[in-house]
Order: structure tokens, then C-alpha cells, then sequence
């Protein structure tokens, strides 16, 4: 096979290279089978140690820079005078990436707008919201099948994730599975059997609109502010008007629906994983349920539910040696970032009591850090803190089916059975 050919093929197909015989100015990390096939790490291992700021010449994205390393990540990050976002922040294809929404959006009207509805989670609204997320973390987990192989991705992590967003959009109760098959619906790659065409996903993005612009008039008719993001939306002083841009409503909307489902149910189930495939770990946060806390922010570590970010360069800069025109595309690689060996010891390795892991990059630096980190901490936090009452182990019993994506780095499905508790001395 020519050395032409076994790339197209690897594009094409379910075929994956060894990224150590793919010549290195031919590797490209943001493959979206490379993903699915959980071999990416490989690819950006590589990357780290012979080119960590590289030039991608053509693939399925097209020209684009990855920047692989922690410091030369947090570096883009955080300087959005040059490294701009408001063309986009994926790679292409996996957000609807050509809707406004403010991450995609450079400053001043990022801020305005984030401003808007960042009090959902803030600390005055997460103490409210705690005592709810609890019950319906034990609801969840008190309904679960005993003695019987299930999926933990559609029992758990879709079902807790949904039915906290459906409080956070002020959605009723029964329809807030609608919001999980749009979150699908925007974040899917094409071919990948979520939608059938590119039509039939339009038409059901322009369904989530609709359905929201009447939940919009509905909030805005209420004499009293409501304290979900709708409202929030429909009465702040910078998107008040946003119904007039219904693109860009539909583009924060989607924002807000992936940012709130797809991040976190994709670290609970993460979580899960890491721990089966590290069961001395399993065995020490038994033994000190107190470790959860710093657990989380290692399950966000190890996991890193949002794989990358984009940037396009305003002006001609230099970084890592490299020279990036203006107007390149320039990846900022979390999933590489979290594993870089300059940060992080052992950093392929799940270490629950990990000195450093709240230094993980999986919520972003400067003005774009995710804001509804602290949200996401706490859903992991109380769901383990339930699973540990319950359960001696979550035990997975097959390998977990993974996303077909370069950005929403997660798991379609994982089957695991429950084992209930024993006395300690049986453990």
C-alpha cells in the first residue's frame, strides 16, 4: 500500500495507522476515526515529543495547526487578541459550527452575553440546586436493574445529565428527552446514523427553535424574572432583543443544551471506566470516600469531555518555533494537554488522589473557561457520593462503543452490571 493510499483509507474507513510509521508531516490528530477507535492518544504522544505545535496540510478539516502541549495551550487560551474564536471553535462539522453563539464570539459582546446567564451557576444558584440534584441522582440510581446487564450511558448519564438541563432551560419534565436528541442532533458528523440527511438535521434544529422562540414569548409575558436560561435570555439587557437574530438564539440555545448535557455525561460515564480499568483505585476511594472531590477533577483530567477547541490567528505570531499566518486555523488540543508528561506524572494513568488534577485544561483558561464547570463538579461529585451508598462496584462487562468524533470526546454506550454492597470483611 502506497503511503498515499493508506491515508485516504485511514479518512475513509475504520482503519487506523500506527501514527509511528505515518510520516510526521502527514499526521493528522483531529481524524474522527482516531477517536472511536480510542487511538488518538498515540497520535498526540508523538506530537508532544517531536512537533508539538504542528501544521496539518489537508484531511477532513482541511489546514489547521494542533498545538499539543499544556503551556503552549493555556498560551493560545488566553490570548484571544490574537487567537480568535469568532469564526468557530470546532474543527468543522460537529456543532453547527455556522451558527453565532457567544463562545464563538471574541469580546465584547462574548462578555455581554455570557453575562447574561451566568448566574445559573453561580454559587448562590448551585446551593439551591444541590438538594434537587441529589434526589434525582437517587431516584436514578434506586431505579437501576439489578442482576442484569444495561447501559450505564442511558440509564445515568443521559438521564441525570437531561433531567438537570431540563430545570436549567426551564423545559417541562416530559419533553426534556427532546433536548438530549437535539444536543445528538448538533453535535453528530454526518454519516454517523444519528440523521439521515443534512435536511432532516436542519428541519430538527429549526424544531428546537421553534419550540424554544414559544417558550421565549411564554417567560417574557411573566411579570415575575424566572431563574432559568430562557428567561435569563429573554430579560437580559444584551439578549433581549436576541429574537430578532433567531440564528443566533438557535446558536446559544445549542450552546447551552451540549454544554450541559454532552460534557458531563460523558465525564459520569468516563468516571465509570477509568475506574474498572484502574480498580486499585476503586479499592482506595472505598476505602476514603473523601477522595471524591479531587477524583472529579481527575475524571475530567483523564476523560476530557471536550477534546479541542479552534482559533483562527488574526495576525502573524510565532509559537513553539513556528510561524502561524494570519488567518490559520489553530487547534488547541485539551485531550493532549491533560496528558502532557511537563504537567502531569504518570500521565496516561487514572490517580484518584493526584496531586495536581484540579490543574487540568478540560474547562479552558481566560474569558471562554466553561461556565458551568463548577455545575458539572457537582453532578459527579453527588452521583458518587450515592453510587459509593449503594454499590460495592459498578462493574463494566464489555467494551464501551465511543463517539465518532473529534470534539465531544465520549461513549455512545458502556454495559455494566451493579454489584450490590457486603459487609466490609467479605470485600
Amino acid at each position: 500500500m502506497t503511503e498515499a493510499t493508506e491515508i485516504e483509507v485511514q479518512m475513509q474507513t475504520n482503519y487506523v495507522a500506527d501514527p509511528y510509521q505515518v510520516p510526521l508531516k502527514d499526521l493528522d490528530p483531529g481524524q474522527r476515526v482516531l477517536f472511536e477507535n480510542n487511538a488518538h492518544l498515540a497520535y498526540f504522544e508523538r506530537l508532544r515529543k517531536e512537533d508539538p505545535v504542528h501544521f496539518t496540510a489537508g484531511g477532513e478539516f482541511g489546514p489547521y495547526w494542533s498545538v499539543t502541549r499544556y503551556q503552549d495551550i493555556k498560551h493560545v487560551d488566553t490570548n484571544h487578541q490574537i487567537f480568535s474564536s469568532a469564526s468557530g471553535v470546532t474543527l468543522g462539522g460537529d456543532d453547527a459550527a455556522t451558527l453565532p453563539m457567544f463562545i464563538a464570539m471574541d469580546p465584547p459582546k462574548h462578555h455581554e452575553q455570557r453575562k447574561v446567564v451566568a448566574p445559573v451557576a453561580g454559587p448562590r444558584n448551585l446551593a439551591l440546586l444541590e438538594p434537587e440534584i441529589r434526589r434525582r441522582a437517587c431516584a436514578i440510581l434506586d431505579g437501576l436493574p439489578r442482576d442484569v446487564t444495561f447501559d450505564f450511558v442511558e440509564h445515568v448519564s443521559v438521564e441525570l445529565t437531561t433531567q438537570m438541563l431540563a430545570t436549567l432551560m426551564g423545559v417541562p419534565f416530559e419533553d426534556r428527552y427532546k433536548l438530549t436528541r437535539w444536543s445528538d442532533v448538533a453535535t453528530a458528523p454526518p454519516g454517523t446514523g444519528v440523521y439521515d440527511s443534512p435536511e432532516q438535521r436542519r428541519a430538527e434544529l429549526m424544531e428546537c427553535l421553534a419550540y424554544f422562540t414559544e417558550l421565549w414569548h411564554e417567560r417574557s409575558r411573566r411579570a415575575e424574572p424566572a431563574n432559568d436560561l430562557v428567561s435569563m435570555l429573554a430579560q437580559g439587557a444584551s439578549t433581549k432583543d436576541m429574537l430578532e437574530r433567531p440564528m443566533e438564539y438557535l446558536g446559544n440555545l445549542l450552546l447551552l443544551i451540549v454544554g450541559g448535557n454532552d460534557t458531563t455525561r460523558n465525564s459520569l460515564t468516563g468516571g465509570v471506566l477509568a475506574l474498572n480499568q484502574y480498580p486499585e483505585q476503586y479499592d482506595k476511594l472505598r476505602a476514603d470516600p473523601a477522595l471524591i472531590p479531587n477524583m472529579v477533577a481527575e475524571i475530567i483530567r483523564w476523560q476530557t469531555p471536550v477534546a479541542h477547541m479552534r482559533r483562527v490567528a488574526l495576525e502573524d505570531t510565532e509559537l513553539g518555533g513556528k510561524t502561524i499566518r494570519a488567518g490559520d486555523k489553530v487547534c488547541m488540543w485539551f485531550v493532549s494537554g491533560n496528558r502532557d508528561p511537563e504537567m502531569f506524572d504518570r500521565p496516561d494513568d487514572f490517580v484518584i488522589d493526584r496531586a495536581n488534577a484540579r490543574s487540568h485544561i478540560s474547562f479552558g483558561y481566560g474569558v471562554h473557561r466553561c461556565m458551568g464547570n463548577r455545575l458539572g463538579e457537582m453532578q459527579l461529585r453527588i452521583v458518587w457520593e450515592e453510587v459509593l451508598e449503594r454499590f460495592h462496584k459498578i462493574d463494566v462487562v464489555g467494551d464501551p462503543l465511543r463517539n465518532h468524533s473529534s470534539f465531544v470526546n465520549g461513549y455512545r454506550s458502556l454495559p455494566v452490571r451493579l454489584i450490590e454492597r457486603r459487609p466490609r470483611a467479605s470485600w
